[in-house]
């Protein structure tokens, strides 16, 4: 019975006559009432998943999403359905107080289904207090990688949602992403504390996009190559063009409109009304080309991107492919292409280190603790510049650490006060840099990942979605190494490996971690101290460095 109402609902509303992979598994399992993590590729309809559920669910649905951009995106796509109407609302910090209240007052009153809100308003006791009230059917957390400090976008305040959940009474819990490894993955059930989850995951591999890596030894080569490929590609339609920096970005923008291209650049720099601008024109069609840092990213879903050009590496394979995945969202032949200078992995590295002072830490927590002790109501970025004399991105990163070690707790305007039973200014900066050490050291780790996808000769998919921690059995087909020969000879026998790819392990140095890869004789680690590493398989057998985990 279940079944076919989900098929019929899909089909009424969505115009679905068949499901994409992982889709049905995930409505099946929410509206049987089951907390469930679901791993979708990009553009795999992800949404449709909570829209079907939330439909045959008897009470509203919350959506948190990280980005108010997205959230109106999402808004609009549910109304433009009859079933929906205006039964799907935002609930941010843009709205006036009486608009905020008339959506408290729908949900509690049923007049809305579907209430998209960022993490932050779940700090407001009288949100969740109203929320619970209305006894919402579902609990989404969109974008969930971002509950894990593992995740290549983590938020801390996403870290409160497991909480949220549990005083509202822990409706069944749907968690999203698109990318998660499985140490990802297990973060986000324990994040979320989400009972006895299905997990539902439909593989990684979009194999419409063709995978490509151009090797440059100079920049003026690069950038010839980057715009060379951008302007070549453009015959096939729509694309993007990623660049690490926001300067690089508005070069090569220049560069494509001197080609005749309509081009532009978009990034964090500019203001609000041009961002918003050039995305439009890019969805509405009146761009060949977007030249944009990572700031244009989540939640642009433009069905018609044929390619996606990085003019410098990610700063990981997770980001990498969440990048990629803009490109063949309408499951048509698109193309990805790296054009790789070896030394552009400087950058990222520059990027990754940095491990905020001890003494820095203690002084911000001091002050925010301070102004509790005034009667402040929260302390905010700009007090801590004028009192620091240092710039607000540096301290941003020290409140988000404060915030991870139980010290201190961020409003949604970013404000910080004391945590309850906070541990003192020292012991929390201790904590605190030790969180730091620990992300640097993942985060250099996924730079070097990044450095083998661009040098392997093996199949470049093959090497992705073993970075993910799932196999390919052969080469793919469709990656400039299968195309050139070399995939073939890369070839590892998993048959009888001694440590099978997803086991758990145990280092005699670095602890606890889960294989990732093989290689032909070396063996990829994800481990929780240190994050990705790279072993001789001769090396960990011959020193006996690695061993079966007991009990994982």
């Amino acid at each position: 019975m279940r079944t076919r109402r989900i098929r019929q609902t899909a089909r009424e509303v969505l115009g679905f006559e068949d499901f994409r992979a992982g889709q049905e598994a995930a409505m099946q399992a929410i509206t049987a009432g089951r907390d469930t993590l679901a791993v979708l590729p990009s553009g795999a309809g992800k949404s449709a998943v909570y829209t079907v559920a939330g439909l045959l669910l008897d009470g509203p649905v919350l959506i948190v999403s990280p980005l108010i951009a997205l959230q109106r995106d999402q808004v609009e796509r549910l109304r433009e359905l009859g079933s929906v109407g205006d039964g799907a609302v935002l609930l941010n910090s843009t709205l006036s107080a009486v608009e905020h209240q008339a959506v408290l007052d729908g949900l509690s009153d049923g007049t809305v289904r579907f209430c998209f809100l960022a993490p932050e308003q779940l700090a407001k006791p009288e949100v969740v207090a109203a929320i619970r009230q209305a006894g919402p059917a579902l609990f989404v957390v969109d974008e969930a990688h971002c509950v894990s400090a593992w995740g290549h976008d983590f938020r801390p305040d996403y870290l409160r949602l497991g909480g949220v959940v549990e005083q509202l009474g822990h409706p069944p819990v749907l968690a999203l992403t698109a990318t998660a490894a499985p140490p990802v993955r297990a973060e986000i059930v324990g994040r979320l504390e989400m009972r006895d989850p299905a997990i539902v995951v439909a593989g990684f591999d979009r194999p419409e996009i063709r995978l490509e890596v151009e090797h440059h030894a100079d920049t003026d080569g690069k950038r010839t190559a980057v715009l060379d490929r951008a302007t070549e590609l453009t015959a096939r339609g729509t694309g993007i063009v990623y660049s690490a920096t926001r300067r690089g970005t508005e070069d090569l923008a220049e560069g494509l409109t001197d080609r005749g291209l309509r081009a532009q650049a978009y990034h964090a720099g500019l203001r609000k009304a041009e961002r918003e601008e050039v995305q439009r024109a890019f969805m509405d069609g009146e761009l060949d080309v977007v030249v944009a840092t990572t700031a244009f990213g989540m939640g642009i879903d433009n069905p018609h991107v044929r390619f996606v050009v990085h003019a410098e590496p990610a700063d990981s394979l997770d980001s990498y492919y969440q990048e990629i995945g803009r490109a063949g969202r309408d499951g048509e032949p698109a193309t990805a292409v790296l054009v790789y200078r070896q030394e552009d992995l400087g950058l990222r590295r520059f990027f990754a280190a940095g491990a905020p002072a001890e003494e820095e830490l203690q002084q911000v927590a001091g002050l925010v603790l301070a102004g509790a002790e005034a009667g402040m109501d929260g302390v905010e970025v700009r007090d801590l510049r004028e009192e620091t004399g240092r710039a607000a991105t540096p301290l941003v990163r020290d409140l988000n650490l404060l915030e991870q070690a139980g010290a201190v707790v961020l409003d949604e305007e970013g404000a910080a006060s004391p945590a309850a039973d906070a541990p003192a200014p020292g012991d929390a900066a201790a904590t605190a840099r030790e969180l730091a050490e620990r992300h640097q050291q993942v985060d250099e780790s996924r730079v070097e990942m990044m450095r083998g996808y661009a040098d392997t000769t093996g199949c470049r998919r093959q090497y992705l979605l073993g970075y993910f921690g799932e196999e390919l059995a052969g080469p793919c087909g469709n990656c400039d190494n299968c195309t050139a020969g070399t995939a073939t000879e890369q070839q590892v026998d998993e048959g009888d490996h001694v440590f099978p790819v997803d086991s758990a392990v145990e280092h005699t140095e670095w602890g606890p971690g889960i294989v990732m890869r093989h290689e032909e004789d070396r063996i990829v680690v994800l481990f929780e101290t240190v994050g990705y590493k790279t072993l001789a398989l001769s090396a960990v057998l011959g020193n006996d460095l690695l061993r079966e985990r007991a009990g994982a």
